[in-house]
């Protein structure tokens, strides 16, 4: 869906969007299980510049309820997260900070994204949103043992035949300190 600037200046615009799987590119690491379902509403924010520039922005409120597939962070098994997420953002024109002295960012303006052309797409938005809420490892469980890291195997399934590793002899000086710190 494509959010149109010019028809935001007339009135706000009111939108309930269902995407299902594979309409929105989350990239290699993600897959989406059900239909993600948006709604929300965007409407033009007028921002005045000094005494004459006003500039347009576009502010955009709703919420998103999507179940995605990751990769376990332990043992690579697929694991299911239900996002959930309530959004208020404000898109700029792009290029309508240029010419502005240096000056520290505030909170406020740090929350602030830009668009270019005519407007934005909703699909764009959606995906950045539901990015920024999936973790960055999820565990199968708890007491995931994870992958062997000699062989592979996945140590939840089945054990593995592999010998323990020998220490390595450079550790054995710091292993003897700890020894003689808990005593």
């Amino acid at each position: 869906m494509f959010i149109e600037l010019h028809e935001l200046k007339v009135h706000p615009i009111d939108f309930e969007e269902e995407f299902r799987p594979g309409a929105i590119d989350f990239g290699p690491d993600l897959q989406q299980v059900n239909s993600l379902h948006s709604e929300g509403r965007v409407q033009v924010v007028e921002e005045h510049h000094g005494k004459r520039q006003i500039i347009k922005d576009i502010r955009l409120n709703g919420r998103l309820a999507v179940t995605m597939q990751l990769a376990c962070a332990r043992c690579l098994e697929p694991v299911e997260q239900d996002v959930k997420r309530d959004f208020d953002l404000l898109y700029r024109p792009q290029g309508a900070d240029a010419g502005v002295p240096e000056r520290p960012v505030t909170t406020t303006e740090a929350e602030i994204s830009y668009y270019q052309g005519e407007g934005l797409l909703l699909e764009d938005v959606l995906r950045e949103q539901v990015l920024l809420a999936v973790p960055l490892k999820a565990i199968c469980r708890e007491d995931c043992k994870g992958l062997c890291p000699h062989c592979g195997k996945n140590l939840n399934l089945e054990q593995c035949s592999c010998a323990e590793p020998a220490e390595d002899p450079r550790w054995a000086a710091l292993k003897d300190i700890r020894g003689k710190m808990q005593h």
